[in-house]
């Protein structure tokens, strides 16, 4: 039961303009009837009420009781969506009743967490049924969390006198997760790891204790000592037995996060995927990673080997902003104590000078072994005495670095990081 609404004394109620000019065409076409008569008239004044009954039923279009359906799709059908990646959207529409549409526009709602709103908008053909099919493709997405906002539905007769509106809730969110590349090794890493332990470190296995973990298949070329007899017996399959591996020294990446510290936003976004590609490089080799993220909130990850630790840090990594006001100092006499001595520490950063190496020596009073992932634009070509500078300050402070003996890499793109880390420019 709908309530009754009460207007103030004297308002008129409010009708569109078009309302207007159909009730005028209908009352002179009746007033030229009941005055002028004839078979004029009379055909005129048919012709206006049969036009008025059909635009005013367009009330009862059933667009506004529309029901639909949202499909998303990647192009190669990954698992997850990366920057630069673009999605494609299928929207299905039913309209139920039988008021004839002769087309629909559609505006769908993008949002992103920052509160940037996109808005796309096209148009179909209903079929015979009511039903339709809208497809669409987004444009490269960035990274961050997006959500989908209502599904507006308009049609319109076919004079344009009258314009109908639905809303469709398919509410959904998705993750674009930061830009990753694959490496394939990181060798002056392993190497270092070599000298630490004293013992070869290969990038697939760490060096087994004699400790039994468990069963698992047998593969060509198990040793005959590694054959577990008794769960071979009860399954009738080979087995080998599985071994405890040592554990190798843990690694914190910290991720500069301070907005004084990079030039524009696609800098930070540069940042973010290579330590999004340094985790999924620990995620593949078991190695224990952990994240030291300091913006306007302080968020440290242990270092840890589980895929579910990982996956956290990843998702931590999809919403940083470069929000920060911390110095690297600050932030790591504050978390000195929560640091394990004799990690392998990686500073993620677009800072340099002199600032960078007391950061550096910092670090090494604190018994760590220190690593700068140095993070800088690309040069302009229109610029080349510019970019000669700054390539001749890129040198200078890698051959700072070098001095001291640490290690570091400059990374201006991240097609880059697999050729720096594998061996194919080596500071250290």
């Amino acid at each position: 039961m709908t309530r009754p609404v009460f207007k103030r004394f004297g308002e008129r109620p409010r009708f569109p303009a078009p309302l207007w000019l159909l009730i005028s065409c209908f009352t002179a076409s009746l007033f030229f009837m009941l005055f002028q008569g004839g078979k004029l008239a009379s055909m005129l004044f048919i012709i206006i009420t049969l036009l008025s009954i059909y635009l005013l039923s367009g009330n009862w279009s059933g667009i506004r009781r529309a029901q639909g359906t949202r499909k998303l799709s990647l192009p190669g059908q990954d698992a997850q969506l990366e920057a630069g990646q673009s999605l494609q959207i299928g929207i299905g529409v039913q309209i139920p009743g039988f008021w004839p549409i002769p087309y629909m526009i559609i505006k769908d709602q993008f949002i992103r967490q920052s509160g940037e709103e996109t808005i796309f908008e096209a148009s179909l053909i209903p079929d015979w049924k009511r039903r339709g099919e809208l497809l669409y493709s987004t444009p490269p997405l960035r990274r961050g969390y997006y959500r989908f906002g209502d599904t507006e539905c308009l049609t319109e007769d076919i004079f344009g006198f009258f314009q109908h509106k639905g809303r469709l809730e398919l509410q959904q969110s998705i993750t674009v997760y930061p830009q990753t590349v694959a490496i394939r090794e990181w060798a002056q890493f392993h190497q270092m790891l070599k000298g630490m332990q004293h013992h070869s470190t290969t990038t697939r296995a760490h060096r087994e204790t004699t400790q039994i973990n468990g069963v698992r298949e047998y593969i060509y070329g198990d040793r005959l000592s590694r054959i577990h007899w008794n769960a071979t017996a009860k399954t009738g399959t080979w087995k080998s037995k599985e071994f405890e591996r040592e554990s190798l020294p843990k690694t914190i990446i910290l991720l500069d996060r301070s907005a004084r510290a990079y030039g524009d936003a696609a800098e930070f976004e540069l940042a973010v995927s290579v330590a999004a590609s340094l985790f999924r490089y620990g995620a593949g080799r078991d190695l224990a990673l952990g994240l030291l993220s300091i913006g306007k909130e302080s968020t440290y990850f242990e270092p840890k080997q589980s895929q579910n630790h990982h996956k956290h840090i990843l998702k931590h990594l999809v919403g940083v902003e470069a929000d920060g006001f911390h110095s690297l100092q600050q932030i790591l006499k504050e978390h000195a104590r929560e640091l394990p001595a004799g990690c392998f520490f990686v500073l993620i950063s677009p800072q340099k000078g002199s600032v960078m190496m007391q950061v550096l020596t910092q670090l090494e009073h604190l018994q760590m072994n220190p690593c700068h992932m140095w993070i800088h634009a690309e040069p302009s070509h229109a610029f080349k005495l510019q970019g000669a500078v700054q390539e001749s300050a890129k040198d200078d402070w890698i051959k700072a670095i070098r001095s001291q003996g640490y290690m570091g890499y400059e990374v201006s793109q991240l097609t880059d990081l697999p050729n720096l880390l594998g061996g194919a420019k080596r500071y250290a």
